[in-house]
């Protein structure tokens, strides 16, 4: 018995930390969200801006590669606030094509991975600052982010409770097949209540399937960051947020679920 509650303390060490930091995460978003405007421009660029800087470090980039990138995507952010994701986008991609083509041109193991970061970082910033601009954007880039919560938090409770087989033991040696259920039920779930809570139009069917889908989006993202860091050997992509590590470690989800969420509503419209 004394072992079995061990067991179940240390499945859940840090907890109290973790979920201190990411309500207050939660709260800072939901906020500059419903704000919208240059609050939301900020918490957009402040993120992605720190993202890409986390990312420097985990690829060893150097200083002058690092600033170039950080005005790119600045300069991306500040675009597609103002309603120009296109040139956003394209800003993005000829940066990223460029920084292919450097290195390409030059040996160097790290000269490769300012492209990809700028796609990593850029791409989700400019999706939810579109989706923020678009009619009802709040209530878009909520379900968004509501999606990818719905999915860590579940996840997070179901693998440690549940236990089970390992997802991706080489990855990231904690995460389940019983988390990713709970994860992807949560995320459907989730994205059912909201839109039938704001009378979306979108059929309840195709509700539940896009938070199911977007939950294994999230769950790839969070598995991609783990591949990333295993590779160098770091545990954290830093350690700005107490209980969850670098700014990535927060945002390894959100990353592929924005940015598909913001392809999605461009190419069929909105759900709402």
């Amino acid at each position: 018995m004394a072992a079995a509650e061990k067991a179940t303390a240390g499945a859940f060490a840090g907890l109290g930390t973790r979920a201190l930091v990411g309500a207050g995460l939660a709260v800072l978003a939901i906020a500059a969200t419903v704000r919208g405007g240059l609050a939301f421009l900020l918490l957009v660029a402040a993120g992605a801006l720190l993202v890409l800087r986390e990312w420097a470090a985990i690829h060893s980039l150097g200083r002058g590669q690092l600033l170039v990138g950080l005005a790119l995507l600045g300069l991306a952010c500040l675009l597609a606030h103002l309603g120009r994701a296109p040139e956003a986008l394209l800003l993005l991609a000829v940066g990223a094509g460029v920084a292919a083509i450097f290195a390409l041109t030059f040996a160097g193991r790290a000269r490769g991975f300012l492209f990809t970061g700028l796609l990593y970082a850029g791409l989700p910033a400019v999706a939810l600052l579109w989706l923020r601009g678009e009619d009802k954007g709040a209530a878009l880039v909520l379900w968004v982010m509501g999606i990818v919560w719905a999915t860590d938090v579940a996840a997070y409770f179901a693998g440690r409770a549940i236990g089970g087989p390992r997802l991706a033991p080489r990855l990231s040696p904690k995460k389940t097949w019983a988390g990713l259920a709970g994860g992807v039920l949560a995320a459907a779930l989730a994205s059912l209540a909201w839109g039938q809570a704001l009378g979306w139009g979108a059929p309840l069917p195709a509700l539940a399937l896009a938070g199911a889908g977007l939950a294994l989006l999230a769950q790839a993202g969070d598995l991609y960051e783990s591949w990333l860091k295993r590779r160098v050997g770091l545990k954290d992509s830093g350690r700005l947020l107490p209980g969850h590590g670098g700014l990535m470690d927060r945002v390894d989800g959100l990353v592929p679920v924005s940015a598909v969420a913001g392809f999605l509503v461009a190419a069929f419209g909105s759900p709402a």
